[in-house]
């Protein structure tokens, strides 16, 4: 048994040794120990978070080396705060709600009534198939 704190508190160290001395005993308890986080996630974001850690897991199989790997997740996160819509944006609305930028329609839709252009195709089918009109 490796002497590893998985409670909240993050000693470096026995994480660095571990990883050093039994890397696949690291990587179990390196799952285990993010299942358990996500397993206190609120339900309101635990889909995200799941979703975000699979993204995660996938740079870290593809990647040829650790350095590779975090700095692809490294970007991913700036991506999130840069982006349209990102942190930053959510941020700057704090600060000035004038500028949210909500999705208004440019212009409102035309409504057509379906039933009456059915009716109109269905007499045209009757009068063509010989049968007197049916109601709908």
């Amino acid at each position: 048994m490796h002497n590893v704190n998985t409670s909240t508190e993050f000693n470096f160290d026995d994480w660095a040794k571990l990883a050093t001395e039994d890397p696949d005993a690291y990587e179990n308890m390196r799952r285990e120990m993010i299942q358990e986080m996500l397993d206190k996630t609120s339900p309101k974001i635990k889909y995200r978070m799941q979703g975000l850690q699979w993204q995660i897991d996938q740079i870290h199989s593809i990647s040829p080396n650790p350095m590779a790997s975090r700095l692809k997740i490294s970007q991913m996160m700036w991506d999130s705060v840069l982006a349209e819509d990102g942190l930053l944006d959510h941020l700057q609305q704090i600060n000035d709600p004038d500028s949210c930028k909500l999705d208004k329609p440019e212009s409102s839709a035309t409504i057509i009534n379906i039933r009456e252009g059915l009716d109109k195709e269905k007499s045209s089918f009757l009068r063509f198939a010989g049968l007197r009109s049916m109601p709908l």
